[in-house]
């Protein structure tokens, strides 16, 4: 039973084995294995760090899946050149051979994991590895390709098969893989101790433009690897083209404008602007829209279109300064010196207030019931909002207000009576006395018919 299962194979009687040979091979994929373990402890850690960078927290799975990455990889690359620097016995031969496989089917899992893929996709990725590899091993991969190739059909010229399925499949795998670790070492590059003369938007305008142009490029590979001819498609470019062009103008629109914003650093993450009368935060320059997180936690998306064509208020383009004003009125009889003394007092004991400029406090008008004046200062942090400071500052003007005896004034009217003529006064006398009700009896007239 176990004679024609080897003829199969092509392996010869289990007689005619070298064990010594078998057992040289045994021990140098042990040693390979061991080396690999070798790397995976102690160069391991280091290579994490790199990719995980001390400054760049987020780098997430890749990095932790370094260290069992590259110690497959090395047991991998390891064992590949020990089978190939000599015609080994055929038993010995498949021994390597399921090594390289596992090896390599470890190795493709751990990296599948730390692109951020999936533990599934990563368990089929490295099972259709193992079994590739090995049938290629033992000459069965040729066989299997072809069953794969009879099993579809065929529309005139166009043969669609599992193995095409399978085919497609395993290139968008590919080229998912290389475009995630493509974004992650641009990232790593760009965003690493080598690159800290840029700035933020400078480096998000470098990745935004490598991970368009990694894109394209995995699309044209897949494209060549695939075998589509697009010739075929001249006849219907236009058109496509045409609609295409309609249907996604916005989206192409707000793409071109969102690198246009990075490129004249006029909307920059960390801005302080002002979306729908509330002030917010930029958060970051998306493909379609830019993200403003405003005070109260809302997170606006606002398209990149808009950021360029409509009025914008950047309050910190080039200067991070803010000026906040501030309405208080006092009485007339106060002392208006010492009352803006005091307002000034107010604002500069703020925490979050500048000296420099220093804070200012001007009389704007006589009002009705009050001198009005306008206390004006500056902060340099518009993002911690401007509600907080304004009440520490109207704090502090009461409690000085309070403690040197000037008045908050309460709105005040005077009524003004003018002198009447002694006819206006009859004649109101009169009209009184028409509407008032008539008076009543205080007992009644006794009943004479009783």
């Amino acid at each position: 039973m176990i004679a024609p299962l080897l003829e199969r194979l092509g392996l010869p009687r289990l007689a005619e084995a070298q064990i010594a040979e078998i057992g040289f091979a045994g021990a140098l994929a042990g040693l390979a294995l061991f080396g690999g373990w070798l790397v995976r402890r102690y160069l391991g850690p280091r290579l994490s760090d790199w990719l995980d960078g001390r400054d760049l927290p987020g780098q997430g799975p890749l990095a932790n899946r370094a260290p069992p990455f590259f110690g497959w990889l090395s047991a991998l690359l390891l064992v590949a050149t020990a089978r190939g620097l000599h015609a080994w016995d055929p038993y010995a031969a498949l021994l390597l051979d399921c090594v390289v496989a596992f090896a390599a089917a470890a190795t493709v899992r751990n990296l599948v994991v730390g692109v951020g893929v999936g533990r599934g996709p990563a368990l089929v990725a490295a099972a259709v590895t193992f079994v590739a590899l090995l049938s290629h091993s033992m000459g069965g991969l040729t066989s299997l390709q072809h069953r794969l190739d009879a099993i579809g059909f065929t529309i005139g010229r166009f043969h669609f098969s599992l193995l095409a399925a399978v085919h497609i499949l395993l290139t968008l795998l590919i080229l998912f893989l290389l475009v995630r670790i493509g974004n992650r070492v641009v990232h790593r590059l760009v965003r690493g101790n080598g690159a800290r003369e840029l700035d933020a938007t400078q480096q998000l305008l470098i990745e935004k433009i490598a991970g368009v142009v990694i894109l394209v490029a995995a699309f044209f590979i897949g494209i060549d690897l695939l075998g589509i001819d697009l010739t075929a498609f001249a006849v219907f470019s236009g058109a496509l083209g045409l609609a295409v062009g309609f249907g996604l103008q916005k989206t192409f629109g707000n793409l071109i404008a969102g690198i246009i914003l990075l490129m004249d650093r006029s909307i920059k993450p960390g801005d302080v602007v002002v979306i729908a009368d509330s002030v917010g935060r930029v958060n970051k320059i998306g493909v379609r829209a830019v993200s403003v997180i405003t005070r109260d936690g809302m997170e606006h998306l606002v398209p990149n279109e808009l950021m360029m064509t409509e009025r914008v208020e950047n309050w910190s383009y080039s200067n991070r300064e803010v000026r906040v004003r501030i309405k208080v009125g006092v009485s007339y009889d106060a002392d208006l010196h010492l009352a803006q003394k005091l307002m000034i007092e107010a604002a500069a004991a703020a925490p979050r207030v500048l000296t420099d400029p220093a804070p200012v406090c001007w009389i704007t008008g006589f009002g009705n019931s009050s001198v009005d004046h306008e206390l004006r200062f500056w902060i340099r942090d518009p993002e911690s909002g401007l509600g907080n400071i304004k009440g520490h500052v109207f704090m502090g003007i009461w409690d000085r207000f309070k403690e040197a005896g000037i008045e908050l004034p309460y709105p005040q009217r005077d009524l003004h009576l003018r002198s009447l003529s002694p006819e206006a006064l009859d004649a109101i006398g009169a009209a009184r006395d028409e509407k008032a009700p008539a008076p009543q009896d205080a007992e009644r007239a006794p009943d004479n018919g009783g």
